[in-house]
């Protein structure tokens, strides 16, 4: 890649006003002579995927994108500040830094960051994007960072691994992931204060803490209701009996609930009442659905039902709907009813939303919401509510 014509002001001005699709340009080939075509459309189409991911890389003037796989894998912003907000010290290791996310929001909260990154290019363009933010406390070096981590002391080292290879089905492991961190851990907890592990969404927490030791927090974090990584605080002395926190960042507010792991509640049972509750990804992603009701002082529909029901409205980590009526899942109810379009969703129910949107002949969208589920006399309801 040729850096230097990449940013000439004339090239940059193409990359930026470049409208439609890039499959044309690579018909037609680069109009500038010292730009490879294939060198462009990486240009034009990170700067397109980040548009939204990265604000602040996509306005940048100068910036330069890995390939498309590199952003795919990286933090969004608001994933990346949430994990600088649970760390502290001066000094963080950043092992596998690729494209420099993570590393550039540590970066406003400690006097001194490494990124290690073994993808020499990856490594030149993470380093060159700093120069551009200003981030002269950021080092970036092209190196093994599990062995620059096994070598030296920071306060905090940080990791995100990545999988070696696509399990078959839900379940992987954490040692089948590079670098292997399970294999590593007391020796990187020797060398640092706090150890703090970025896994997929698709981890299983009880797998996770089968394989790690020394775990103190694990923080289940969603963006706008879809879970996006979980982060596991690890530090030496720590009983691997975490605290929980699920966390859903949305535009105007932030959704938090906390539990001490393998902490046992009776959740209580009851009808639709007045309002109903539903959990947010995060919450889900817990599985703490006895202490959502016990905590919260709500009763659930089913035991299987993680929906959540009361008289009075409470600050509930999720959606809040007021219940218009219930109404049986029967021929005649549904006849009588006639919902022409709704929004609807599916719990503890045997029928798919697009069976069910086929077979009453509903539309999409509109401001009623249909719950199809099963209430705690195991019959099968349609709960009826408005937005709150």
């Amino acid at each position: 890649m040729n850096t230097k014509a990449l940013l000439n002001n004339e090239v940059q001005e193409f990359i930026r006003n470049f409208k439609g699709d890039v499959s044309s340009l690579a018909f037609s080939g680069s109009p500038f002579n010292n730009v490879a075509t294939k060198d462009l459309i990486q240009q034009i189409e990170g700067r397109q995927k980040v548009k939204s991911k990265l604000p602040k890389w996509f306005k940048t003037p100068n910036i330069l994108f890995p390939p498309k796989l590199n952003l795919e894998q990286t933090s969004s912003a608001q994933t990346a500040q949430y994990k600088a907000s649970i760390v502290a010290g001066k000094s963080i290791a950043d092992i596998t830094g690729g494209f420099g996310v993570d590393s550039y929001y540590f970066s406003e909260k400690f006097k001194t960051v490494y990124h290690f990154e073994i993808n020499n290019s990856l490594a030149e363009i993470a380093k060159h994007n700093f120069e551009i933010f200003n981030k002269s406390n950021v080092t970036t070096a092209s190196k093994n960072g599990l062995e620059a981590a096994l070598a030296n002391k920071f306060d905090v080292i940080y990791a995100d691994p990545s999988r070696r290879h696509e399990s078959k089905g839900k379940v992987f492991f954490l040692k089948d992931c590079e670098p292997n961190i399970p294999e590593n851990i007391e020796k990187l907890l020797d060398n640092c204060e706090v150890f703090l592990l970025k896994t997929s969404p698709m981890l299983d927490i009880s797998v996770g803490l089968n394989e790690l030791k020394h775990v103190f927090e694990i923080h289940i974090v969603a963006v706008e209701n879809e879970v996006k990584e979980l982060l596991w605080l690890l530090k030496q002395g720590a009983n691997n009996c975490p605290k929980i926190m699920t966390v859903n960042l949305r535009k105007d507010t932030t959704e938090e609930f906390d539990f001490q792991w393998g902490q046992t509640a009776e959740a209580s049972y009851n009808l639709p009442q007045t309002y109903l509750f539903e959990p947010n990804a995060a919450l889900l992603k817990s599985g703490a659905f006895s202490l959502i009701s016990e905590k919260l002082k709500v009763d659930k529909l089913h035991k299987s039902t993680h929906l959540y029901t009361s008289d009075r409205k409470v600050n509930f980590p999720g959606r809040i709907f007021k219940i218009e009526k219930v109404i049986p899942y029967a021929k005649s109810d549904m006849r009588r009813e006639r919902f022409t379009k709704a929004n609807i969703a599916t719990r503890n129910f045997p029928e798919s939303v697009a069976t069910i949107r086929k077979k009453w002949k509903v539309g999409e969208g509109g401001e009623v919401y249909l719950f199809f589920t099963t209430n705690v006399d195991n019959k099968k309801v349609v709960v009826v509510c408005s937005k709150e």
